[in-house]
């Protein structure tokens, strides 16, 4: 059987950072959507391992991404012990130190009592890379490189049909995970386990418990049970499919993982997202969404609970089953773990893992 990468990858502070400079601080890496930004001034405040960032809306509507600090003496321009991490700069953006103040595009609007040329680019926040695709927008904190539309490769394609632009959330739930993220990932990646921690799932999905899943068509999707078309505790609901899927698409649930940290389940009528945010070696945080076309949201009977109680169910069984992978990998005499033929996709995070890290294992 082939193996999984070796325990220390999963409970070492030292691979961590190892990951947080090759991967979290150099590769493209998604940070929510362009809804959560509604008009000038609005902005977030990010932690990637310890690189805080501003997301922010400027005055000509762009988006953009800066680094926390201020041009002068480097003072944090937003307090990171303040527990509130989003909210909106009203005219700009005041350094608390000594008042150097910027406009909502990053520029140097004035530096009291000295004499500088406020278009020297060298004195306006230091940009970060930002861009987007299907409305989620992604950040690389390292060099530019390659575009994200290089890093999406043939994702764009395989989900052209789903209008993802056209999206809003309309349940957000945050959760703290105790255990280590690529455990999320490999979780995510199969189904050998759903037939004994998702029983509620199987109930829509009955393949899901024929031999591990292994007989699945993944490209054509994971199909219902008869009558079911979506992903609910009934397996239906009176919202129409999203106009232009085709027939494997209403039918059917697709999921599609974007390393390093979005992973997207892709129903008939709504779009669950995954946002990975690892905040140590065994703690993840996630953001997780689900969204809806803007067409039923407006519809005065739009209700979303049907979907929010099944998927609520189901994350949690992941999360629980996470963590005890997590606490089993503590142990001394775990070595390395196994990966089963339906869980060949699992390899996918570890071939990502050794290229992002330059690993010979």
């Amino acid at each position: 059987m082939k193996t999984t990468l070796h325990r220390e990858y999963y409970v070492d502070r030292a691979w961590f950072d190892e990951e947080s400079k090759n991967i979290f601080h150099n590769d493209w890496f998604c940070i929510g959507r362009l809804e959560d930004f509604h008009v000038a001034g609005d902005y977030k405040l990010i932690d990637i391992s310890g690189q805080s960032l501003i997301i922010l809306r400027g005055s000509d509507d762009h988006i953009r991404g800066f680094y926390n600090f201020c041009r002068h003496r480097g003072c944090e321009l937003v307090d990171t012990k303040n527990l509130i991490k989003e909210g909106n700069f009203k005219h700009n953006i005041r350094c608390p130190y000594h008042s150097w103040t910027y406009d909502l595009n990053g520029k140097l609007l004035n530096a009291p009592h000295l004499n500088i040329d406020n278009e020297d680019s060298e004195f306006h926040l230091k940009q970060i890379y930002l861009e987007n695709w299907g409305g989620f927008l992604f950040i690389k904190i390292g060099k530019q490189g390659d575009p994200l539309e290089t890093h999406l490769q043939e994702i764009p394609k395989l989900l052209e049909r789903y209008p993802l632009c056209e999206l809003k959330s309309e349940i957000k739930v945050t959760y703290e995970v105790n255990c280590n993220w690529k455990v999320i990932l490999e979780n995510y990646n199969e189904c050998y386990h759903c037939a004994g921690v998702h029983p509620e799932l199987c109930e829509i999905v009955p393949s899901f418990r024929k031999n591990g899943g292994s007989d699945l068509d993944w490209d054509k999707g994971v199909p219902h049970k008869k009558g079911a078309n979506t992903f609910t505790m009934s397996g239906t609901t009176t919202r129409k499919p999203f106009p232009g899927l085709n027939k494997y698409e209403k039918e059917r649930h697709f999921g599609q993982a974007i390393y390093p940290n979005l992973l997207i389940s892709l129903a008939m009528d709504h779009v669950a997202i995954f946002i990975i945010k690892p905040t140590s070696e065994t703690k993840t945080e996630i953001e997780f969404r689900i969204m809806f076309h803007c067409d039923e949201i407006s519809n005065e009977d739009f209700d979303p609970s049907d979907t929010s109680e099944l998927w609520d169910i189901t994350n949690k069984q992941d999360w629980d089953i996470c963590e005890k992978v997590q606490r089993g990998m503590n142990s001394k005499g775990f070595k390395r773990g196994y990966y089963a033929e339906m869980e060949d996709e699992n390899l996918n995070v570890k071939n990502y893992i050794k290229e992002k890290l330059n690993l010979n294992i």
